[in-house]
């Protein structure tokens, strides 16, 4: 039997199908995947990503130690209380050990790395920490529930009214902020606007039952997927990983190279590499013609020998054909060839984003 989350009991009420996680049991969906990816991307629905790490970060060292153990630079966010930022935390040969949110608050940070990373990540973490003075605290009695889509915050404020509702509508995006012991996050992982909560555990259940009376749907794990490959965000363990350079996972826009004097992890590996030349980029790919794009399928680039891979892939319910992420020779052009069930099909290459609020980018 694997991990259970605060909210097990109502994702049975509700008809969850129960899968494996990273060693947590969660719904992969509660009858239709695909309901419940239209309701996100047309109205609100919710997911409980009870089982995703939160780590407190405090101490008189807490930003100098972030500053060296991510590649992004949380300078960038020190001025304004509750600002967000994604980043990825790396390794001596700049590769991706995971890619996390981390918050800056009234003189300590807050961090949200990823379940299945989480005992590497911890150990990590806590190594690099024995040379500052700072402190980590992992908050497992925190339950989190992402609820995502146009009305997604108009709903929250419905349902939680008083100071917490006041705090909902007033967050700006990629901002969290603390209210009676909750905490509040304008952040998702579905490329809708949206909230991420954590709620103290005894606490969650009522929150998730209220929500599903004001009319938010609950999502599984299927339809979260979908979500975030249509939006073009990463999953960690597919399109990166620890032997991926960000550079190579459409991850190039985390790295703060400047100041210069600032050191981070991997920071040298990957002048290295840009030194060298990067060889492999993360792209979209779209396929309008019948069939759907799965991870691990090859892919041609003309002209190059080397083969680019699909990191992955999946029908979009939105737009109404299939997509993908693959990572491909830096020399691919508009176009090129999938290999399919032992033929080769023409595919548009474009940026890695392909909705954004509902819509298809340009």
């Amino acid at each position: 039997m694997g991990n259970k989350t605060a909210l097990f009991s109502q994702h049975q009420a509700c008809g969850g199908k129960i899968v494996d996680f990273g060693g947590w049991e969660m719904p992969i969906n509660y009858g239709s995947q695909l309901d419940e990816h239209h309701k996100v991307r047309q109205s609100a629905g919710m997911f409980d990503v009870s089982h995703m790490t939160i780590v407190d970060v405090k101490g008189a060292g807490a930003k100098d130690y972030l500053r060296y153990l991510l590649a992004n630079d949380v300078e960038k966010i020190s001025s304004v209380t509750g600002k967000a930022m994604y980043t990825g935390m790396l390794n001596e040969q700049g590769g991706v050990i995971d890619d996390l949110i981390v918050y800056h608050m009234d003189g300590w940070y807050r961090t949200v790395v990823n379940c299945s990373t989480r005992e590497k990540d911890l150990a990590w973490m806590n190594l690099q920490a024995e040379n500052f003075d700072v402190s980590l605290s992992e908050r497992p009695e925190l339950a989190m529930v992402a609820v995502q889509g146009p009305e997604a915050i108009a709903k929250v404020a419905q349902v939680l009214g008083g100071k917490k509702a006041e705090v909902a509508q007033s967050l700006a995006v990629f901002q969290g902020l603390e209210s009676e012991a909750w905490f509040l996050a304008r952040t998702g992982y579905t490329g809708e606007d949206g909230l991420e909560i954590m709620v103290p555990e005894a606490e969650v259940a009522q929150f998730w039952q209220d929500l599903v009376a004001a009319g938010v749907a609950p999502c599984g794990l299927g339809a979260r997927d979908t979500l975030r490959l249509e939006a073009g965000m990463n999953l960690y363990g597919n399109d990166m990983d620890e032997t991926v350079l960000p550079m190579a996972a459409n991850m190039s826009w985390t790295l703060a190279w400047q100041p210069e004097q600032r050191d981070f992890i991997g920071r040298q590996a990957l002048v290295a590499a840009k030194a060298a030349g990067i060889k492999e980029k993360l792209v979209g790919l779209v396929m309008q013609q019948k069939g759907v794009l799965r991870a691990h399928q090859a892919v041609v680039v003309e002209g190059v020998e080397a083969k680019g891979e699909i990191t992955s892939g999946t029908f979009s319910p939105t737009l109404g054909y299939s997509i993908a992420l693959a990572r491909v020779p830096v020399e691919i052009g508009d176009t090129c060839l999938v290999e399919m069930r032992n033929k080769q099909v023409e595919v548009k290459v474009v940026k890695p984003s392909f909705v954004r609020n509902g819509k298809k980018v340009d």
